[in-house]
């Protein structure tokens, strides 16, 4: 089913549902659903709230749309790992993320939390404390709990359901009473019966407090009054700490949820039951979440067999006990995970432009959006006066953890080294207490045990053993490090002096008050030292160089991690990316003997200076200043163009175009690509996302930029990527798209790109692509209006005879070709003569590319004949023929190019019939020799003659050199 009959499936259900609600209301009257009618009743309340409830809960944060298509929580839900915990042992976890097999507590839902026990009562209802650490699913339970409520799938017993999030409740300042505070939320409950407080009604409802860490609720007699009337007005924490004492509305149930370090917040006496949200305990959970994101996007067959293929690389991954499988465990990870899968294999040119950078930043904000580090816990002043950005916390301290490992090419660390760097020297008890909750709540969720392959970390560990740590997915380790740079934290104690300095003088300048300057900067720096050096002038422009120098070290940092010499060989960064997820099978890489390769901390520090993910960051309480990005990209610049005039591996160019595509600053993109003649990716292996970063890069540039050569040779290239590099194609003059497997059904796209009047190719290598005659002639059907081509390589295409006689005819209708390669394509001696013929005739070629082709002696001869020059009488002109090593009885000028192009693409070619012609070489070399009177001819066949015979045994050894080297070759000779 394709995205929109998803999309229009899904609509009419919620219509359909509707209209069954708008219909129930009628029912009572007898008017069913005529609009008008002479007697009407108002509309049940519980139905409205209910229809309100689901338009709310249905609306998924922005962060969900880019996974593409149409997903409703309830397709996307997963139950996770839910275990009823007794009172004394609430805080503990589970040993082991993976070892499932000990639970040692019972799991249970939702539903089953407000069943009857035998601890039950008549008349008290049950207050139930849902917790569980950062990531682990609390918020996408309550929506699904929500969602369930409101379509009678769950919890139908209660007949109303009244969810508050405690962000929103610590945020109000007036008292109000319980049934105003529910229709300040909720307007169509206003004055409910069943919020009374009459009878026993109240056993009907159930309230639901999500995040109560927010709040601090306070439980002594003596600081929160009682109140039993939901009539009085009171502060909202107040009513809710009534409401858990059961002293208002004692017949209500409700749900709280919280993270690990609130629990004792709420005294045990007050708590029915304790239940551990433990997140996905198992592959086969983690699978089924996966199967629910990453086949849901895709309507088409093609896209969801890929989509299929991945999660069964996931699944062998995660079976194997891998670290994705222990970062897994957290719901929060597999959201990410497929948010990296969807971005690196389903990338669509018509969506919104998504980054790496952006992922990772929208993950965070997802989970960390607007959470701070509070503890006013034991204190009577509100939890706002003490609280700082939660995750501007994570940066400085695991932040700083991160920027140590990339510094010195670490993924794993030590508890030892855990209390050095997140402990740190704590003096005050307010920094103890942040310290404490942030191990509890926030630490797990960004390190993890280190696991071994297949092997469960040991139960004991000795006295002299340390476990190690680390980042449960490695690329955040390098996110936090670029995040840590950035933002300025590794700053020296002079730039941090300066800076005060700088925001001092700054808030004194806007009163313009020199007294009030003096006074402030007394604070710093003794006032006698302003009578020798006059610093009031002199730190303003102090600080600009300190800082500038900052930035520019930050550039320069990033230039030389992008350029590390060590790194060149490894993979490019996506690819890396997508086996650290997928996980690698076969043969295992050989790692670099330096230390682990930390290529994507560059990436993220210039996808960080990016305007979107800075808005990103700042709701996360991490501001980045727009004078630190202008002043980091005019250094960056300087240190890439230098960097670029130097020759770069096709890996290290991939990773410079990511870099480029997650900075999105055209203005620096095109300055840097400015300083390149030509992109040479052979051998990289291109995805529809690496298509995509190299088009929409060359975009940026003006429409007079033109690389001099665009090689995507060995690039596993199809048809669908070809229309996504169409933008880069237009900025090319020597387009190579060899050994990519393209079909004739390629050959539109590239005879619409020669008609495109803004195309400017000169050169085109089509050499081993399957293009067949078919493909050659639809090809063909762009010459009579192409000006610009002057090489065509159609080697190993498939033409046969009828597809050289073809070119032969097509070949008047274009005036600026130059060169032809036409060999290896099982030409026989007639078509070749009519094609040579063809080319004499033309206006402009000169050579003609006719080896490897079952020519005869005879017709290598008659080939011969035509390319020697004739007498001025005559017709036609001298056209270069490449049909052999030798010509008639001498040896081809262009013997060493011949045997260059065979050694290539020998290993990918049929071997017996490169056999033959080997064969064939020797014996005309053979048959020359013999008719060379001079010594030194014949030494020279003699060594051309070696050549061919180590090329033979190269190629019966299977022992071919790698193909750059004679890559190199061909293009010395060019």
């Amino acid at each position: 089913m394709s995205s929109l009959h998803r999309q229009l499936s899904q609509l009419l259900t919620v219509w359909s549902w509707r209209r069954r609600v708008d219909v129930s209301l009628y029912q009572a009257t007898g008017c069913h659903s005529r609009p008008f009618c002479a007697t009407t009743s108002e509309p049940d309340p519980i139905q409205i709230h209910k229809k309100k409830l689901f338009l709310w809960f249905s609306h998924l944060p922005q962060e969900e749309k880019q996974f593409g298509g149409y997903f409703s929580p309830e397709t996307m839900h997963v139950d996770p790992l839910i275990l009823e915990r007794k009172a004394e042992e609430r805080a503990g976890l589970l040993s082991f993320p993976l070892q499932t097999q000990t639970l040692s507590s019972p799991s249970v839902t939702v539903k089953q939390l407000f069943e009857p026990t035998e601890a039950w009562s008549e008349g008290r209802g049950v207050n139930v404390l849902l917790y569980g650490a950062v990531g682990t699913g609390k918020s996408t339970v309550v929506r699904k709990v929500v969602l369930d409520w409101c379509t009678g799938k769950n919890l139908t017993h209660f007949k109303l359901l009244v969810p508050f999030s405690c962000e929103d409740l610590s945020q109000l300042s007036k008292v109000a009473s319980l049934r105003d505070l529910v229709s300040r939320k909720y307007l169509h409950l206003r004055k409910h019966p069943l919020l009374s407080g009459e009878g026993n009604q109240a056993k009907d409802v159930l309230f639901l407090f999500n995040g109560m860490e927010k709040m601090n609720l306070d439980f002594r007699i003596g600081s929160t009054e009682l109140c039993s009337d939901p009539n009085e007005a009171l502060p909202p924490d107040v009513l809710v700490v009534n409401l858990l004492r059961k002293y208002l509305l004692p017949e209500a149930n409700i749900l709280v949820t919280t993270r690990l370090s609130a629990l004792d917040r709420i005294p045990q006496k007050y708590v029915s039951r304790y239940a551990q949200i433990c997140g996905f305990n198992d592959p086969d959970r983690q699978r089924a979440y996966f199967t629910s994101r990453l086949l849901q996007q895709t309507g088409e067959t093609a896209h969801n067999h890929e989509a299929q293929a991945l999660i069964e690389l996931l699944y062998l991954n995660l079976q194997r006990e891998s670290q994705l499988a222990a970062a897994c465990f957290l719901p929060s990870y597999c959201w990410l995970t497929c948010a990296t899968l969807h971005f690196l294999h389903f990338t669509d040119a018509n969506a919104p432009i998504r980054t790496l950078t952006g992922i990772y930043t929208s993950f965070l904000r997802l989970n960390f959006g607007g959470e701070v580090l509070g503890t006013g816990a034991g204190t009577n002043e509100p939890i706002q006066k003490h609280q700082s950005s939660l995750m501007l916390y994570v940066v400085r301290t695991v932040g700083k953890l991160a920027f140590d490992g990339v510094t010195y090419k670490r993924t794993s660390f030590s508890e030892s080294e855990l209390e050095q760097w997140i402990g740190g020297k704590t003096k005050t008890d307010e920094e103890l207490r942040q310290l404490a909750m942030f191990r509890t709540d926030v630490l797990d969720f960004f390190l993890a045990p280190c696991v071994e392959s297949g092997k469960h970390l040991p139960e004991a560990l000795s006295e002299s053993d340390q476990r190690h740590y680390v980042f449960a997915v490695p690329a955040m380790q390098e996110y936090l490090a670029a995040l840590y740079v950035v933002l300025g934290e590794n700053k020296s104690a002079l730039e941090k002096l300066t800076r005060q300095v700088s925001v001092a003088i700054g808030q004194a300048s806007e009163s313009s008050d020199v007294s009030a300057l003096f006074t402030i900067l007394s604070k710093f720096i003794p006032l006698r030292i302003f009578a020798v050096f006059n610093l009031l002038k002199l730190f303003p422009k102090l600080y600009e160089k300190i800082s500038s120098h900052n930035k520019g070290s930050i550039a320069r940092t990033m230039a030389a991690e992008m350029f590390r010499t060590e790194d060149s060989y490894n993979e490019d960064i996506l690819d890396q990316v997508e086996q650290s997820l997928l996980g690698v099978h076969g043969p295992q890489p050989q790692q670099s003997s330096e230390g682990q390769p930390f290529e994507l901390y560059p990436i993220f520090m210039g996808g960080l200076l990016h305007y979107g993910n800075r808005v990103l960051l700042q709701q996360l309480g991490c501001s980045i200043q727009s004078t630190t990005v202008v002043q980091i990209t005019r250094a960056l610049r300087k240190y890439l163009v230098r960097e670029l005039s130097k020759p770069q591996p096709p890996e290290e160019l991939m990773d410079l175009l990511v870099l480029l595509y997650e900075f999105q600053n055209p203005r620096l993109t095109a300055e840097v690509l400015a300083s390149i003649r030509g992109i040479r990716l052979a051998n990289i292996r291109m995805t529809s996302l690496k298509c995509f970063v190299l088009s929409s890069v060359l975009s940026c540039t003006p429409a007079s930029f033109h690389l001099e050569q665009l090689d995507l040779s060995s690039c596993l290239l199809t048809q669908d990527m070809l229309q996504m590099l169409w933008p880069a194609f237009r900025h090319t003059r020597d387009l190579n798209l060899q050994f990519n497997s393209l079909g004739p059904e390629s050959c539109i796209l590239l005879r619409d790109l020669l008609l495109d009047p803004k195309s400017s190719i000169r050169a085109l290598h089509l050499c081993d692509n399957p293009l067949l005659e078919s493909g050659a002639c639809t090809l063909l059907e762009a010459l009579p209006q192409n000006q610009s081509l002057t090489h065509l390589s159609l080697m190993h295409t498939g033409l046969g005879d009828q597809g050289a006689l073809e070119v032969a005819e097509r070949l008047q209708q274009h005036t600026g070709l130059q060169e032809l390669n036409v060999a290896y394509n099982n030409i026989g001696d007639n078509a070749a003569l009519a094609l040579v013929d063809a080319c004499r005739e033309h206006a402009s070629i000169h050579t003609v590319h006719l080896y490897l082709n079952p020519l005869s002696d005879v017709g290598k001869q008659s080939l011969y004949v035509r390319s020697v020059p004739r007498s001025h009488g005559s017709s036609g002109r001298q056209v270069k023929v490449l049909a052999s090593v030798t010509e008639g009885s001498d040896i081809s000028e262009d013997w060493h190019p011949i045997l260059s192009v065979i050694r290539e693409n020998a290993s990918s070619w049929d071997h017996q019939r490169v056999k033959q012609q080997l064969q064939v070489f020797l014996r005309d070399l053979e048959w020359g020799r013999q008719q060379q009177q001079s010594l030194w001819k014949r030494l020279h066949f003699r060594r051309v003659e070696k050549g061919v015979r180590q090329t033979l045994q190269m190629l019966e050894k299977n022992t071919l050199p790698p193909s750059t080297r004679y890559r190199k070759l061909l293009r010395s000779r060019r």
